[in-house]
């Protein structure tokens, strides 16, 4: 087996790196980065120390350059993140509290990073990431989820996102909400069967109430709640104008 030993600290570093350069007045990077072209160097030499180790075959100056190349629309998919959770919790006072105290801007932040190196099939470590936001935050999303801007989770704790879950615009969740497996698939040895959709699809508009478990598709401009989750309602456009901002 390799020595993966310092394999979780090289990932934490680089993840302090990359939320830096996001967002350099939120998140402080090691203390030798001072500037933009620094953190970014020290992300070049992060990915170069850990692809080397998990998967060598893999250009560690090409997946930089790519990971770097789409920083700018993460931040901006981030930014809908903080706008989604500043209009629709009455007690957000204002943005930077929902940036600095909310724990969904942690987890959701981190898991938009992880997902672009998911994309980039990058084993390992996007996972790492989201189970480090995970344990800090209780709130689990996995790498390769899909999920569409102005997404908001309220209080957090205890949400679960399965891997092949797709999430539109302007989706808010509440507490203790999973979106589960509908099945696993097994082979005849009994093993299970990877790679298969097995995770539900929310719409766009759509509100989940606190403690819901959810492994059937929600459509969209819905709002619904139990376990098993069932639509209640349609939202209004007085929802509209309370739970997101347009």
């Amino acid at each position: 087996m390799l020595n993966y030993a310092r394999l979780k600290e090289r990932q934490l570093h680089l993840l302090a790196l990359l939320r830096f350069l996001l967002y350099p007045n939120v998140f402080a990077p090691a203390a030798e980065v001072h500037t933009k072209a620094e953190a970014e160097s020290a992300v070049r030499t992060q990915l170069r120390d850990i692809l080397e180790l998990i998967c060598p075959d893999i250009s560690p100056e090409d997946t930089a350059n790519t990971l770097l190349a789409r920083l700018p629309a993460v931040r901006k998919m981030l930014d809908t993140d903080v706008q989604a959770a500043y209009e629709g919790d009455p007690a957000a006072t204002c943005r930077e509290e929902v940036m600095l105290a909310y724990p969904a801007f942690e987890a959701i932040s981190v898991f938009r990073i992880a997902h672009e190196l998911y994309r980039l099939y990058i084993p390992m470590l996007p996972r790492m990431m989201t189970e480090y936001a995970h344990s800090v935050t209780g709130i689990d999303i996995h790498p390769g989820a899909e999920i569409g801007p102005y997404f908001f989770i309220d209080h957090g704790t205890g949400v679960v996102i399965g891997e092949t879950t797709v999430i539109g615009a302007h989706v808010k969740l509440y507490q203790g909400v999973t979106l589960g497996a509908k099945s696993f698939a097994v082979q005849p040895d009994g093993t299970l069967v990877k790679g298969r959709k097995r995770h539900p699809d929310i719409g766009s508009n759509v509100v989940i109430g606190g403690g819901s478990v959810v492994v059937r598709d929600i459509p969209d401009n819905s709002v619904a709640v139990g376990n098993p989750c069932h639509v209640i309602r349609a939202i209004t456009d007085e929802d509209k104008k309370t739970c997101w901002s347009r």
